[in-house]
């Protein structure tokens, strides 16, 4: 195979690995922007449409990490192909139901559907790009997501308005299976290319030997991650209310500004990511920052200027996540990505059920300030681990390399 013909295959891998990612975030954000129709149609309370999203996320953490081991036993492109029928079905089904109970039973089944993007995007990416390029790779797969979050209210809501709740939900489920239909022809994205065969020797199928203390702590640092940033994403813009008296068109816009800047971050983290293996250091300097920054604004009434902290904030934060994708890999054994994934990818899943309660609670005992001062500990715990990590590998390749010697 030529470079070109190689480059060709990774740029169509990396474009149908993203398209699936993107349909994860819109169909979870399909389901938040189209709430107060839901309510309106369906004559439910919040209470019932927060159980919505309790059984998509509790369904979610439940198969994530099966479906990792699914995704290295038969294939990543199968396992992604019947999650995305799955989802599509889910919504589909939801649309030309309306009642609240096929909602909450699609809510379920679109959770599982949900489980199986990450073991089986990164497996796929694993396998397929070269590794002076899988960062940038990584980071076009993240991208994809946050604009799949971006792109769902407008069209769901825009849809519903138009032509009723149920045809946004039946197109949003046609939407997932047209990726899937286009999967479905996409062979290409099976096995490993000749030249990467080398590094990708399958690994066995067990689960023992993955939940070694590495994986544990990667899974708990990937909590750590999601806990630190959803204080921001959820909670600055009322707690920098609350703090300040900021009017809520400025702390829309910094919230705004930090969704942004975590965009461009990303995209700037994979070029990055590819260009040194210090990977550590990139993920605990720039939580390093971002922790100053973070303090800054829940200390300094910056005013206006919060807009702009706020955008730094979320520009270091996305460039630390295609290195934090690179740490993960780097911890997994050969044909093993899948699994590893699966499972340090729940820890994003348990961040999301704990963060909510626990700035709520700050935010309803009127402790705006430390919202941000938890955000900031957690960023610090994100720090340790990763130097921590990077100290664990480097000591596990030289004892590899002692042993070849020997």
């Amino acid at each position: 195979m030529s470079s070109r013909e190689a480059r060709r295959g990774e740029n169509l891998t990396i474009f149908l690995v993203s398209a699936a990612h993107l349909i994860s975030h819109f169909q979870l954000l399909v389901l938040i922007s189209l709430f107060p129709l839901f309510r309106r149609d369906l004559h439910v309370d919040f209470v019932q449409l927060g159980l919505v999203l309790t059984a998509f996320n509790v369904c979610s953490v439940a198969t994530q990490t099966p479906m990792g081991f699914f995704a290295d036993r038969y294939g990543p492109r199968n396992i992604l192909i019947v999650g995305l029928c799955v989802g599509g079905l889910a919504f589909i089904l939801a649309g030309l139901l309306p009642a609240y109970s096929w909602l909450l039973a699609a809510a379920a089944l679109a959770g599982s559907a949900n489980s199986v993007y990450h073991p089986s995007d990164y497996a796929i990416l694993s396998a397929r790009i070269a590794p002076e390029r899988i960062g940038k790779a990584f980071s076009y797969h993240t991208f994809s997501g946050f604009l799949g979050s971006a792109i769902a209210p407008p069209v769901a809501l825009g849809i519903a308005l138009h032509a009723g709740l149920g045809t946004a939900l039946v197109a949003s489920g046609i939407f997932a299976l047209s990726v899937a239909a286009t999967l479905l022809f996409a062979r290409q994205l099976d096995g490993v290319p000749q030249h990467l065969a080398a590094e990708n020797k399958p690994a066995p199928v067990g689960g023992r030997s993955l939940l070694s203390p590495l994986i544990i702590v990667l899974t708990l640092w990937f909590a750590f991650l999601n806990l630190s940033g959803s204080a921001l994403q959820n909670f600055s813009a009322v707690a920098l209310m609350r703090l300040y008296g900021i009017p809520l068109t400025i702390a829309s816009a910094g919230l705004t500004a930090y969704m942004v800047g975590i965009a461009i971050g990303v995209l700037t983290g994979g070029h990055l990511a590819d260009k040194t293996k210090r990977h550590a250091d990139i993920a605990s300097g720039g939580f390093g920052v971002m922790a100053l920054v973070t303090l800054l604004i829940g200390y300094v009434d910056l005013g206006a200027a919060v807009v702009g902290a706020l955008g730094v904030a979320g520009f270091l934060s996305g460039l630390i996540m295609p290195s934090r994708d690179m740490l993960v890999r780097a911890s997994a054994p050969p044909g093993a990505s899948g699994r590893v994934f699966g499972i340090v990818t729940t820890g994003f899943n348990i961040g999301g059920t704990v963060g909510p309660m626990l700035y709520g609670w700050l935010m309803d005992h009127g402790q705006p300030r430390a919202v941000f001062l938890v955000a900031v500990g957690f960023m610090v715990l994100t720090i340790l681990i990763a130097l921590g990590t990077d100290r664990s590998e480097r000591a596990r390749q030289l004892q590899t390399a002692g042993a070849r010697l020997s």
